[in-house]
């Protein structure tokens, strides 16, 4: 029997969690990021789901899985037929079919059925990630099954979590949305790249979204949740234009998570400055009524090329490393002085910059 229910629903999961298309065929996209880091040998895998203009017959219809796995090393799959796509409106689940023996509507499947029905594709929720893609140009392909073990969602631990960009972002006032949907969990399983098996058990795992009819013109990203001798510490920062009703602004957030308690830095409680080259270096300084945080993300890798949603398509349009070095500095403000609460640092952080006019510099507050 191959239904599946849906009994994933988390009462601590995420505003936006859900499948956002409406049904409508204006242009839309949605894309899905989930990490898992593998501190052992020092390497990331990062699977990376879209799906766009879902009604179908459209000039950019289809989906794709990309995953970026060791040494910043790349494979891509398209899969074309949108009718092989589903996704919950309710919660976190998606998955996308491509070369299958079943003549169904796609569905959530036991990870046994999956694998065993499935020969190309990918399902993803909450608490699991699986699939697997075959690039035939080189023969590469890449193999997974993980179980996720939340930790940190969006916002201090158990209690209400929060929209990352606000609850403007629930209004098609700002596109595209954002959401960080797991800030930091424990991830055990497998994955099989190209052959070579890396078995895991409570690596650091990480899972993103963003969707919308619009699409950011220029962005940069730092991310990291494994930090030498800071088990119990996650960091998202990122910022970017993006279209606000009939213009463009530029806005920039800092999220941090550290024993129980989250840190949030944002335009609206917050003032945010930031200096990102084109490649190579990042530089973010935010500052409340109670904390101020900085960031440095480095690294003298060349990083790999990702596609990306944009109004042309799934195209090349960012860079990325997965092996970026950070430091991070919280400091407590009080009326007389600052106090350093929190130093770490990492070398296994992630660093993107997207989009458009990378000639120079990138400063801003």
């Amino acid at each position: 029997m191959l239904t599946t229910p849906l009994n994933f629903l988390h009462s601590n999961q995420t505003p936006h969690s859900g499948y956002h298309w409406d049904g409508s065929s204006r242009r839309f996209f949605e894309g899905w990021y989930y990490r898992v880091t593998l501190p052992d040998c020092g390497q990331t895998f990062a699977f990376m789901y879209s799906i766009e203009d879902p009604i179908g017959s459209q000039p950019y219809s289809g989906g794709a899985a990309q995953v970026l796995g060791p040494n910043d090393e790349y494979i891509c799959r398209t899969f074309p037929d949108v009718k092989k796509f589903w996704g919950s409106q309710d919660v976190l689940a998606l998955g996308h079919w491509g070369k299958t023996d079943l003549n169904i509507p796609p569905l959530y499947l036991k990870p046994r059925e999956f694998k065993h029905h499935v020969q190309e594709g990918y399902q993803a929720t909450a608490s699991l990630n699986q699939g697997e893609i075959y690039d035939p140009g080189t023969g590469n392909y890449c193999r997974w099954l993980y179980d996720i073990q939340p930790i940190y969602y969006w916002g201090n631990q158990n209690s209400l979590q929060q929209s990352t960009a606000g609850w403007l972002s629930s209004l098609q006032i700002f596109e595209p949305g954002w959401q960080i949907l797991m800030a930091h969990g424990l991830a055990s399983g497998r994955i099989d790249w190209n052959g070579k098996i890396y078995e895991f058990t409570n690596a650091p795992a990480y899972a993103e979204k963003n969707w919308g009819g619009a699409f950011p013109q220029k962005w940069f990203w730092l991310n990291c949740n494994y930090f030498d001798d800071q088990p119990d510490l996650a960091l998202t920062a990122g910022g970017g234009k993006r279209g606000v009703l009939w213009w463009m602004e530029s806005v920039a957030m800092i999220g941090l998570h550290h024993h129980g308690k989250f840190y949030e830095f944002v335009p609206w409680n917050a003032k945010v400055e930031w200096d990102i080259q084109p490649w190579g270096r990042w530089q973010m300084r935010a500052r409340n009524l109670d904390y101020e945080i900085e960031l440095t993300g480095t690294t003298l890798l060349p990083g790999t090329p990702l596609r990306a949603p944009t109004a042309n398509g799934l195209l090349f349009c960012c860079q990325d490393t997965m092996q970026g070095k950070l430091n991070l500095e919280l400091r407590k403000l009080t009326s007389s002085k600052s106090q350093t609460i929190l130093r770490a640092n990492s070398s296994l952080c992630g660093l993107e910059v997207g989009g458009g006019s990378w000639d120079n510099s990138w400063q801003s507050s």
